[in-house]
């Protein structure tokens, strides 16, 4: 089965645990090459290749992984962490202006960028590692478990951020889980991975009230309350 990500659109993909949707992700991003079929963005073909070669790549396309903290180096400054793939991908040097509406985007006070990362608490520093990639305006965004592991306040914060962002600057939005009820608050399809394959690509509310596989069935079993009223 197709998957296809069109700006402005958000889609959820779920699955259980094994389900294969740590190696899709790989894929969708270049650093595995599938074996079969074929990944392509705005009509240009995605294959691992040199920093250089996929340079067009990551200022299209940015990831904002599981645990995003952990990508920032303790020793810098947010500023520089932010400024950091800027110049990697050869925008230049942003100015003060530019990193300060980086941090206004997720709403965190100027005042943090010269801070030192290794001194911000999690949640700030989770707040910083999303500013950064939504730094290079991207079309499309791409995040693994956006929310696991945060407790219930701070989910909800990083939910209508990454609702509001994506409507604001029209991104397309991939958000990968093995929930569904966190994932059905923001998108408008559902995908769901079963075994290495695609086994439904359905718009949200058709998925959740008729799921047509056993497996989708299962998931929405699993969870204590029927997320009919997110979409």
């Amino acid at each position: 089965m197709t998957l296809s990500l069109n700006k402005g659109e958000h889609v959820g993909l779920v699955g259980a645990s094994g389900a294969g949707k740590s190696t899709l992700l790989k894929i969708l991003l270049g650093l595995e090459t599938p074996y079969s079929g074929s990944v392509s963005c705005q009509g240009r073909p995605v294959l691992p290749a040199s920093t250089a070669a996929m340079r067009w790549y990551r200022q299209l396309v940015q990831y904002v992984p599981q645990d995003p903290a952990s990508t920032l180096a303790p020793h810098k400054t947010v500023a520089q962490s932010i400024a950091e793939p800027l110049h990697f991908l050869g925008y230049g040097a942003p100015s003060i202006s530019a990193l300060q509406r980086a941090l206004d985007d997720v709403a965190l006070p100027a005042s943090l960028l010269h801070q030192h990362v290794g001194t911000l608490s999690g949640g700030q520093a989770q707040w910083v590692a999303i500013a950064r990639a939504l730094a290079l305006r991207p079309a499309f965004l791409i995040a693994d478990e956006p929310v696991n592991g945060l407790d219930l306040p701070l989910r909800e914060q990083i939910t209508a951020l990454f609702d509001q962002l994506a409507q604001h600057y029209d991104m397309g939005m991939l958000l990968v889980s093995h929930d569904i009820s966190t994932v059905a608050t923001l998108c408008q399809r559902l995908l769901v991975m079963h075994e290495g394959q695609i086994i439904e690509d359905r718009p949200c509310n058709a998925l959740l009230s008729t799921p047509a596989h056993p497996h989708t069935r299962a998931l929405l079993a699993a969870i204590p309350t029927h997320p009919d009223y997110y979409c």
